[in-house]
């Protein structure tokens, strides 16, 4: 499973930079987008896939195998990664709009005549 979500990352890694490489200021934007979730993605995969992994230690339970117990890191991480990433996204788009509203275009090979 590790490895099919590898791949997966990798493909959404190559897209984000393909999209971000494009000329066309939409096409940047969705490129961060699918950054960001890549990224969340990664650090997901980094905390390990367990299933059945409990999240709390049950009650009376004087030993329990470290195996057995999910690390809640990762998912604060991923948290703290989709607040920072939904910010950046709504700056990003308040951006857009303004350069929108100042050059006429969103195609960036067009912005030969923006410096008057």
């Amino acid at each position: 499973m590790e490895l099919v979500l590898a791949i997966f990352i990798g493909l959404l890694y190559a897209c984000g930079v393909y999209l971000v490489l494009r000329r066309s200021i939409i096409k940047v934007i969705l490129g961060v987008f699918v950054l960001s979730n890549a990224t969340n993605l990664i650090i997901f995969l980094a905390g390990g896939i367990r299933r059945s992994g409990k999240g709390f230690i049950p009650e009376g339970a004087e030993t329990i195998d470290p195996a057995l117990i999910s690390d809640p890191l990762p998912q604060a991480l991923i948290l703290t990664a989709v607040v920072i990433s939904l910010g950046i996204s709504a700056y990003i788009l308040a951006l857009k709009f303004r350069y929108f509203e100042v050059t006429g275009t969103h195609d960036l090979d067009q912005l030969s005549k923006t410096d008057d």
